[in-house]
């Protein structure tokens, strides 16, 4: 998928991940080549819809992963002059660039297993805190967000109270609340795909096959945010446009619960066992021989078929079912990931849902990518071969 190809009309704004930091120099860099092509490409669409917002993702969950940058947020959290240094990157960054506010994806401050160290609790607020003001004397208004787990575990890393005040979303990833641990090698579709094996040792969360999103559970999720008095119209529930994948060990048994034995086969374009994208789920069902069993109370539907292959998912209903829920509980919105495992029905719910008919939905056009000081190039991505090389790095 390429900028072009970015519905239009849907989206107040649209987060490009992901942008990286040098931990030796503080300074924004691009996570590769291609990567960078594509910023003024993404940014450009503002052109066809004027009130859209593009902001910068930087971090995500390979970014905390053993290697250079893995402590590179708690250095950057504990260091003021590390701090003016990539404020005054970032800056430069999104104005050159035109973007308009930036998400940190730290996954996860204080967690050790992730980098983390204890005084990144308030560090994280400092940095945060300091962020702001300096985007505010640019003279211009730059959003910020964060983005925050479903656990416990790892949300107690966030004072979320002290943050709170310094940002204009809290983005909840209220999808992989099941962390599917002996398979967790397997899957690596997206850094968001792997996030943590915190609770291997426990039965109901080990090779069992549960949804991988649970209106019941996101609901008990959230009470951690309304306990700690965060307002609501700041908080962004997040949807899932893939779904997890299993094969299980006994055909007999598919309910959840059962047994699994490994990741289900791999999709066809996301080439990863484990993970299938919702296109890919509706090439499935379109195919015939699948069985498709809603689970009202959890919204989310449970697709099965070739015998052993499972598969949890959100569908048109269960994505409006959840809509409803964040308009009865006051959000301030919805986020989703991600928009290139769509094929047009998850986000054509979800514009029914907030009353935007198809009426008012611009069609996307393709429009050249400025190159940074030179000459203007078309965007002429091949979508599989483009996602075979860097689906591990969205």
């Amino acid at each position: 998928m390429g900028p072009a190809d970015i519905p239009l009309g849907f989206y107040t704004h649209s987060n490009y991940a992901f942008a990286s930091i040098d931990p030796q120099s503080f300074r924004i860099t691009a996570m590769d080549n291609l990567t960078a092509s594509l910023y003024q490409g993404v940014t450009a669409l503002k052109r066809q819809q004027s009130d859209l917002e593009v902001w910068i993702a930087i971090g995500g969950w390979a970014f905390n992963d053993p290697g250079p940058t893995r402590t590179t947020f708690s250095d950057l959290a504990a260091s003021e002059a590390a701090q003016d240094t990539f404020f005054g990157s970032l800056i430069s960054f999104m104005q050159n660039n035109r973007f308009d506010g930036i998400d940190i994806d730290w996954e996860y401050p204080v967690t050790d297993e992730r980098g983390g160290k204890p005084e990144d609790y308030v560090n994280f607020v400092t940095l945060v805190k300091r962020l702001r003001e300096r985007l505010n004397q640019t003279g211009r208004k730059y959003g910020i967000s964060i983005t925050l787990p479903t656990s416990y575990w790892y949300l107690r890393g966030f004072d979320i109270v002290n943050l709170e005040p310094h940002v204009d979303f809290l983005n909840v990833m209220s999808y992989d609340i099941r962390k599917w641990a002996a398979i967790l090698d397997q899957i690596s579709l997206t850094d968001r795909f792997t996030d943590g094996t915190w609770d291997s040792t426990n039965k109901q969360l080990g090779p069992y096959a549960f949804a991988h999103t649970n209106l019941t559970e996101i609901n008990s999720a959230l009470e951690l945010l309304w306990r700690n008095n965060i307002n609501p119209e700041r908080v962004n529930l997040g949807l899932g446009f893939y779904g997890r994948s299993f094969t299980m060990k006994d055909p007999k048994c598919k309910k959840p619960g059962c047994e699994f034995s490994g990741g289900a086969r791999a999709g066809e374009c996301t080439g990863t066992p484990g993970v299938l994208a919702t296109y890919e789920v509706n090439k499935i069902i379109q195919k015939g021989g699948t069985d498709v069993v809603l689970d009202k109370d959890a919204a989310v539907t449970i697709v099965t078929w070739e015998n052993d292959q499972w598969v949890s998912i959100d569908n048109q209903e269960t994505l409006r079912m959840k809509m409803n829920y964040a308009n009865k509980r006051c959000l301030g919105g919805t986020m989703v990931w991600a928009i290139d495992l769509d094929d047009g029905t998850m986000i054509d719910a979800l514009g029914g849902a907030m009353g935007k008919n198809k009426s008012r939905i611009l069609p996307a056009r393709r429009i050249p990518v400025p190159e940074a000081g030179s000459r203007d190039v078309d965007d002429v991505l091949g979508w599989k071969k483009w996602w075979k090389e860097h689906r591990n790095e969205l």
